[in-house]
């Protein structure tokens, strides 16, 4: 068994006493960044606060201890995945001496900071979607605040655990397993004969799907790469152990910094985003009034709204079977989201529910000037049809034209600009909480990856066919909108390289790494059961 919670280098790396280790000196001519680091965090602290602020003068009421608190371990989630991801960035080009180490976490970190900045949202909504549509338009009540606080609570106590042994473990997993906990939970304790969602099991199977793929990917194009590599650019010195402990040559070099770059860019505006679709989900549930509607869209957007809201009106008409009407229409459309069908009633009922709540909104100039009291349900509503309308445009359970369909995915979008969206300071939060991780917990997860999974030390040429695909893949995801695991695509990207390269694994690390990343998925949707139905007690 190896010690994974050992930070020393392996007896691998016996022989090399003349060479000093990629680790050493860290501390030294480093100290320079802490103050600066400081200074950062002070001032993205200092406008997180104001922007908060800001956004909480038009709440009628702030519960600020529980909202405050609810903050506090959403953020301590992204602190502790950037123990776990975000130092996997690194390895590479620390353990290739690319870069010092010290200088390494604070390029990571930076472009981390990017890539949060620019994330588009859809990883965050994404994740969101698994959970149970009733919670999400409960969020304020006892049951909604279980779920954030059991979900994350659960992502935490994982993530700590899996770190202090050193294990890449995925965040992803972590998350998506607490959030399949309490959606269980949810089912588990309502009672009899009461209609209640439980997960989305077909939202679950894409993002499991995508989660089980990409460290097989990692694995094996990795693998591919350094061979194609190996084939055409014929420099031994690549492939081989280091000699001393001068950085690789500079075209080597180049790339492993450009790599880590994007693997770090990528990793912010993937990963990243699962922390921001939680805070939104708090900041919707604690304090709607100022969050439950985007108060800030483009300044003709009720306009574009009112007018993709008579078109679907419209293409919904035509579906309409003679003589078919629902005498609940909202009751309809929720039974449809939970069930995932689609009656001959429902088609008038989501045309009555969007007629009357296009109507609640017109009557306004802007989003902005909705009344605080009306704000809530003006939301769910909103909200609700986007849910009816994913059955449509993404699930294709009611067959339309392709000009009809083009209605509902046009008015769908105007939905999901009123409903989905993230404020610029929460970005910042967020992207602040895992630079600090990183700063502070990276050393333990990146001795694994470079040290302990292969036998030999991580070659130049291993580092950069690793990071190329972490990359692309992380990237590719990013863009479709699925969360990938940046742990599990670069950590066996490097075992792929190992292989690949004849270095041989150290099966104890290896099979470590596997025991993990089977059990997290269990372990987090146990752990987010058990507190689920704890903190329903409580609240």
């Amino acid at each position: 068994m190896v010690d994974l919670s050992s930070g020393q280098a392996g007896p691998q790396h016996a022989g090399r006493d003349n060479v000093r280790h990629p680790l050493e000196g860290t501390g030294g001519s480093g100290k320079w960044f802490i103050p600066a680091f400081i200074v950062v965090i002070l001032c993205g602290l200092g406008y997180v606060a104001y922007a908060l602020g800001q956004d909480l003068t038009s709440a009628a009421a702030v519960p600020w201890v529980l909202l405050g608190l609810a903050l506090l371990i959403a953020l301590g989630f992204e602190f502790v995945n950037g123990f776990h991801d975000t130092a996997n960035a690194v390895a590479t080009v620390i353990y290739t001496r690319a870069m010092p180490a010290e200088f390494a976490v604070i390029w990571s970190g930076f472009f981390n900071f990017l890539g949060v900045l620019t994330s588009s949202g859809a990883v965050a909504f994404g994740i969101l979607a698994l959970l149970p549509v009733e919670l999400i338009l409960q969020v304020g009540s006892g049951s909604g605040l279980a779920m954030v606080f059991a979900l994350l609570s659960a992502a935490i106590i994982w993530n700590l655990g899996t770190w202090y042994l050193g294990l890449p473990s995925s965040s992803s997993h972590t998350l998506i397993g607490s959030i399949i906990g309490v959606g269980l939970a949810n089912k588990f304790l309502a009672p009899a004969g009461t209609a209640t969602s439980g997960v989305d099991w077909s939202q679950a199977s894409n993002i499991g799907l995508s989660l089980l793929l990409s460290p097989l990917i990692g694995f094996g194009f990795a693998a591919l790469l350094l061979v194609a590599m190996k084939m055409f650019v014929r420099n031994q010195a690549l492939y081989q152990e280091p000699k001393t402990s001068a950085p690789p040559p500079l075209w080597i070099r180049a790339l492993l910094i450009f790599t880590c770059t994007g693997v770090s860019f990528a990793h912010g505006s993937n990963d990243g985003q699962k922390g921001m679709g939680l805070i939104m989900l708090i900041l919707i549930g604690l304090v709607p009034t100022a969050f439950a509607l985007n108060r800030t869209p483009d300044i003709n957007y009720l306009e574009a709204y009112k007018s993709a809201s008579a078109q679907v009106e419209v293409a919904l008409g035509k579906y309409v079977k003679p003589g078919v009407t629902a005498a609940d229409f909202k009751a309809a459309v929720a039974d449809a989201v939970r069930t995932k069908t689609w009656s001959d009633q429902t088609t008038p009922a989501l045309q009555q529910f969007i007629h009357q709540t296009s109507a609640e909104v017109a009557a306004f100039p802007t989003l902005e000037a909705v009344p605080n009291e009306m704000v809530g349900n003006v939301r769910n509503d909103i909200y609700l049809i986007g849910e009816a309308l994913k059955l449509i445009d993404k699930k294709k359970l009611l067959p339309m034209e392709e000009a009809d369909l083009a209605a509902v995915t046009a008015y769908h979008q105007a939905v999901d600009n009123a409903t989905k969206f993230i404020p610029i300071w929460v970005k910042v939060a967020v992207a602040l909480a895992l630079g600090l991780g990183t700063m502070i917990g990276w050393r333990r997860i990146v001795v694994t990856v470079g040290e302990k999974i292969g036998k030999t030390h991580l070659t130049y040429g291993q580092g950069a066919a690793a990071e190329v695909v972490a990359m692309v893949t992380i990237g590719a995801a990013d863009h479709f909108g699925l969360p990938v695991s940046t742990t599990h695509v670069l950590s066996s990207g490097v075992a792929g390289t190992m292989a690949a390269n004849g270095s041989g694994l150290q099966w104890a690390t290896v099979r470590n790494m596997l025991v993990a990343w089977v059990l997290t998925l269990p372990a987090s949707i146990a752990i987010a059961f058990v507190l689920y139905v704890v903190l329903r007690q409580v609240f």
